[in-house]
């Protein structure tokens, strides 16, 4: 590996902040203890800060020279809903909260990456440093594009990393195109007739219609798309009744699609509605359908992801790049950014759990899970990646 060794010396700096976030877990929208910590740190090493983008983010503009280029670098801040397993030293002190995805991880690299541009950087341009908030849900994303993140802070292209267990720790993965697929969500919900259930002929089952809905929304995946577009349609709840011997008037399903591209989707929520429409009225109920797109695919621009991967190859080496990652079908809303700017999403490894603190609970160290902590080994690669990123696109 070719780390910067100031960065490697301020080692303990970040992985203190590292562990501080970690145990101050804030969900979505509540980062406000974050914020402070994140805008603080920038201003003490000379950075301007902008506080309240998208509600709780923050946005650090580092400049030098005369050049208009610039670069973005993302890091998400909020935690999920979870109830920590681990007892180590850092543990949430927060009941039902946990940084159990790695965004405190996240957030401390791209300080680390803040700090060391601020004091020794030598560049020509603006690095814009953008703390994140809402990605778990919320599309904190989103809601900092429409709060004039690209319009007052102006970027050439934009990058973000996700820490990725089962990658082994200081590997990279990335792509071209899609890495990540789109998230949305559908309710169905079936109106009939009750009735006793010993004389179903004097009502309309939603129960049995439902059932008939959920077999024939499989069809959309193995008859309707082509087999290499590929999609996942699944029904996650049937809900229904609440006695034995009755029907009800009423029964909903729910559930997910992902998809890697918007034509796919497209496609599965248009046959969505007509299937659930024909087979509702097939069997004299009625239906509606809601169809709601929550986050779109994440698809890495060509040009961007062949330089991320140069400047991963310079950090660790080439023997510990992988450009053909495997794609994820599962989610994240640094796609909202990519579809205003190009730009590249990537995968550091996080190790298979071995680097945990002795109390950690008894769980894989995987992603949204309660005995996950971040490899802080991993925090001086992604500071050095970002300063490096930053350094050789504003030569470009």
């Amino acid at each position: 590996m070719s780390l910067i060794p100031e960065i490697e010396a301020s080692h303990d700096e970040i992985k203190a902040l590292r562990r501080t976030i970690h145990a101050h877990p804030e969900l979505r929208y509540e980062e406000v203890g974050t914020a402070k910590l994140v805008a603080e740190n920038l201003e003490r090493w000379g950075i301007t800060v902008h506080r309240g983008i998208g509600k709780t983010g923050v946005v650090g503009v580092l400049k030098r020279g005369s050049s208009s280029a610039s670069i973005g670098l993302r890091a998400d801040m909020d935690a999920l809903p979870i109830q920590e397993l681990n007892t180590f030293d850092h543990k949430s002190t927060h009941a039902g909260r946990m940084h159990a995805c790695g965004h405190d991880g996240h957030t401390a690299m791209l300080l680390g990456a803040a700090k060391y541009l601020a004091e020794h950087g030598k560049f020509d341009g603006t690095v814009v440093f953008i703390f994140q908030p809402a990605e778990e849900g919320g599309a904190g994303a989103k809601a900092m594009i429409d709060n004039g993140l690209f319009s007052r802070f102006p970027v050439d292209a934009v990058f973000g990393i996700h820490n990725w267990p089962g990658i082994p720790a200081g590997h990279f993965g990335v792509t071209e195109g899609p890495i990540m697929a789109s998230s949305n969500e559908f309710r169905i919900t079936i109106r009939g007739t009750g009735s006793h259930a010993a004389l179903p002929h004097n009502g309309r089952d939603p129960v049995f219609t439902a059932v008939q809905v959920a077999n024939a929304l499989q069809s959309i995946i193995t008859r309707n798309k082509k087999p290499l577009d590929t999609a996942v349609l699944s029904i996650t709840q049937i809900h229904a009744g609440d006695a034995a011997n009755v029907v009800p008037d009423q029964a909903w399903l729910g559930g997910t699609v992902r998809t890697f591209t918007v034509e796919t989707l497209d496609l599965i929520e248009a046959r969505m509605r007509k299937i659930v429409g024909a087979t509702a009225s097939a069997y004299d109920c009625e239906a509606d359908v809601y169809f709601h797109r929550n986050y779109p695919p994440t698809i890495n621009d060509a040009e961007q992801t062949k330089f991320a991967a140069q400047v991963m190859a310079e950090v660790v080496g080439a023997d510990k790049v992988n450009t053909s990652v495997e794609p994820t079908m599962g989610a994240e809303d640094f796609s909202f950014m990519l579809l205003e700017k190009a730009g590249c999403y990537a995968f550091l490894g996080n190790g298979d759990g071995g680097h945990r603190d002795h109390g950690h609970g008894t769980g894989p160290c995987t992603l949204h899970n309660a005995s996950y902590d971040f490899n802080d080994a991993l925090l001086s690669v992604g500071s050095s990646y970002w300063v490096r990123m930053a350094e050789r696109f504003l030569a470009r």
